[in-house]
Formats: C-alpha cells, sequence, structure tokens
C-alpha cells in the first residue's frame, strides 16, 4: 500500500467518525475505536482508558444532560503516517445541546490509529478547545 494509499484509508476512517459522531450514530461512531482506545478530553477530569468508559459517559450526559449532537465539521485536516501508526489532527466545529441549550465548540483534535487486520482503527483521541 503506497503512502498516498495509506493517507486516504485513514482519511476515510477519520471522515466516518466525524460524520458519524455529527449525525450522533453512537454505535457507527464507537466502532471506529479500538476497544483499547483511550481519550482525553479537556471537558472531563480524568483520563478515558476504554472505549467502554467512553460509551458509559456519553450514556451519562445523553440521559443527565439531553446531550446531542446536531452537526460537526472538520477542516485542517492532516494525516501524519509512521509505519502501522497514523496521526489524524484537524479543526472541528461542532454543534451541541445539553441541558436544552445549544451550543457551538470550536476546537482541535488528534486521533491516533493504528493498522488492525486491515482497517484502520482509532486508538486514542485528545481533543482541547481552540485558541
Amino acid at each position: 500500500m503506497s503512502g498516498t494509499d495509506i493517507e486516504n484509508a485513514v482519511l476515510a476512517a477519520a471522515g466516518a467518525i466525524v460524520r458519524d459522531f455529527g449525525s450522533h450514530e453512537t454505535a457507527a461512531y464507537f466502532s471506529g475505536f479500538a476497544e483499547d482506545a483511550s481519550f482525553l478530553f479537556y471537558t472531563v477530569a480524568a483520563r478515558l482508558d476504554s472505549r467502554a468508559a467512553y460509551e458509559a459517559l456519553w450514556a451519562q450526559w445523553e440521559k443527565e444532560s439531553g446531550f446531542r449532537v446536531h452537526g460537526c465539521q472538520s477542516t485542517n485536516q492532516l494525516v501524519t503516517v509512521r509505519g502501522e501508526i497514523a496521526i489524524f489532527t484537524h479543526d472541528v466545529e461542532t454543534r451541541v445541546e445539553m441541558e436544552g441549550a445549544h451550543h457551538t465548540l470550536l476546537e482541535r483534535e488528534s486521533i491516533v490509529f493504528e493498522r488492525r487486520h486491515e482497517r484502520w482503527l482509532a486508538v486514542h483521541e485528545h481533543l482541547s478547545p481552540k485558541p
């Protein structure tokens, strides 16, 4: 697989995650992450050490705060490939609803992908506010 093919495959995997997140397609969104993925969110005090931990937090947000994603736009995308690992960085503008109020979040994100069984899966996500 050429470098361009790898970059395109990672962009497709990242695009699916962004699309499914933005459509609040929870099952499809989480399927883009490995079970042992980790997550660092500036809005959450602790690191999440598994996809299951993030799924539980997401469900808690939905139940307690009426959390809903209404859209997500990705710009300024870059893929850096390091063998079986690829780092995807981008800027994101996300429209969410919490406690009945609508918010637009401007953030930047890094997602680390690893090729597992011929598929690029996200193994780490780090989200921070856009300066």
